[in-house]
């Protein structure tokens, strides 16, 4: 749709570029829900395509009733993103590209030319209010943890990658550009964006987390972190407009930035744990340096750089994104609660709720169901073990029986003697283990709970023992360890196939005893 033929009608119209983009689909919904704007939605596809949800919710309605309207506009086309803006009162900037991607030519072209074309073109329509959506990143240079870091920090010699560099020298010129033909402009630097509609944190955490790599800290895992729910970004852009649009709110915030938060400071680590284990999936343990991580980084950027053409996909292991998990970055919204009213909308602990529930295909049941096999070993950690859903604590289990054959068995006990003994040394740490506190020299000792005991382990375990005991004790220790990690993992793997060839076994013997009972035989 032309932008001229949809500036027609009543009402106020604004512009959000990159409008299909996580955090703008959010501001677009609240411009809409206030009833004070009519709504331009600018991207790069040629037509707009809605999710169902969407399509059955007030972006939907607002198409349909002429309150919305999409323009396809490319911003490194200067013509394009001015019949974008024919007749908007207010833009907002959001469009940028994937910051993951380590690319200086396509973020300058973007961040840089594509902020250009849209100052130019905000003065050749008119345009009276410019917010352009920012990036705290612009402070941060890599190396050094910025904690409760304020509007007066500089911008580093040198950035952390070329996304943040490039929006660092957007930023320049929309300030630079206030005042312009009348244009009002004012940047918002939101810090690391969660909720509902993400694309790229929660599902890249749950992959990470069905690929067995989520258990994994970089880092010493106590840096701090300002995470910001998107609804709460889309009102601290509500907050500039709004600021900017009264003649004393101009002479205070026009041509400034400002970092929006939750203003709630949490551990990094920790608000990952908290989404995984919302999920349905186990908290990140396992700790990793950072001078571990780094130099295979750079191996894997390195790799990507020179098989990008071939399509090898962005990696997720970056030097940049070592740096930004293992350090703190943390900003003050003083300035923006005081100069533009914002509070965050949204409570952390709110927003992390939503985004869980908002991702039920991603949902640890939704991966597959509980198998037979765990169900048969008591679900718990005997499962875990056995079936190797725990490789770490498989394999010390491993070598645990390798120790218990070679310093139990293998010195000529029989095997009611080497029970006896081994179930002695079972009792013993049973009892040492639950004398011990809580918390010992800061490490946490996690408590056996009843519920890890099952009535179908018992079970399983008295008549394995009947059947081994007729063995001598090597032969039926390494018989019996070799068809417990074997024998369930592969009924596990193929439950189905099993279930259906005993299933047919049974038939055919029922089969063949009806047969020899109706013809006077003896049954088999």
């Amino acid at each position: 749709m032309e932008a001229a033929a949809a500036s027609g009608g009543g009402g106020r119209w604004c512009v959000v570029t990159g409008g299909r983009g996580f955090a703008a689909r959010h501001l677009v919904t609240m411009l809409i829900r206030s009833g004070e704007w009519r709504v331009r939605v600018a991207d790069l596809p040629p037509a707009i395509a809605l999710d169902r949800d969407e399509e059955e919710g007030v972006l939907g309605a607002a198409l349909r009733e002429g309150q919305a309207a999409y323009v396809s506009a490319d911003l490194r086309d200067k013509a394009q993103v001015a019949r974008a803006f024919e007749g908007a009162e207010v833009v907002f900037h959001m469009a940028a590209p994937d910051s993951s991607i380590n690319n200086f030519q396509l973020h300058y072209s973007v961040n840089v030319q594509g902020t250009k074309n849209v100052i130019d073109a905000c003065i050749h329509c008119k345009v009276k209010r410019l917010i352009y959506t920012s990036s705290p990143s612009v402070v941060f240079d890599g190396v050094h943890g910025i904690f409760n870091a304020d509007e007066s920090m500089p911008y580093p010699d040198k950035f952390n990658d070329s996304y943040s560099e490039t929006k660092a020298d957007a930023e320049k010129l929309v300030m630079r550009a206030n005042g312009r033909e009348g244009l009002l402009t004012c940047c918002i630097r939101p810090s690391s964006i969660f909720g509902p509609g993400d694309k790229l944190l929660v599902p890249s955490l749950v992959a990470a987390a069905r690929a067995g790599k989520s258990k994994y800290i970089i880092g010493d895992g106590n840096n701090y972190y300002d995470f910001t729910y998107v609804e709460n970004v889309a009102y601290g852009h509500v907050c500039a407009e709004k600021t900017l649009s009264s003649e004393d709110g101009a002479k205070i915030a026009a041509g400034k930035a400002y970092f929006i938060t939750n203003m709630e400071p949490i551990k990094f680590w920790e608000f990952m744990s908290l989404i995984l284990e919302g999920l349905g999936y186990e908290r990140p343990s396992v700790k990793i340096p950072v001078s571990v991580m780094m130099p295979v980084a750079h191996i894997v950027e390195w790799t990507y750089k020179k098989f990008a053409k071939y399509g090898m996909k962005v990696p997720q292991l970056t030097p940049s994104r070592i740096r930004l998990l293992s350090c703190n970055r943390t900003f003050s919204c003083s300035r923006a609660k005081d100069q533009l009213g914002y509070q965050p909308l949204v409570s952390l602990k709110d927003g992390l709720k939503r985004t869980v529930e908002s991702y039920p295909n991603l949902q640890a049941q939704n991966q597959r169901s509980i198998s037979k096999a765990s169900i048969f070993l008591g679900n718990g950690h005997l499962a875990k073990t056995v079936l190797w859903e725990d490789t770490k604590q498989t394999v010390t289990v491993l070598l645990l029986l390798a120790v218990i054959y070679y310093h139990l068995f293998t010195c000529g006990y029989t095997f009611i003697t080497a029970m006896a003994k081994l179930l002695s040394l079972t009792a013993l740490f049973l009892f040492i283990h639950g004398m011990l506190p809580s918390n010992v020299f800061g490490h946490k000792v996690e408590k056996l709970e009843a519920s890890n005991f099952h009535i179908t382990q018992v079970a399983l375990s008295l008549l394995v023992v009947s059947i081994l005991s007729s063995m001598s004790s090597p032969a039926a220790f390494k018989i019996g360890t070799a068809l417990a990690f074997t024998g369930f993992k592969a009924y596990e793997k193929w439950e189905d196939t099993i279930d259906s060839m005993v299933g047919d076994a049974c038939s055919i013997l029922l089969h063949i005893s009806s047969t020899r009972k109706s013809s006077g035989q003896k049954p088999m």
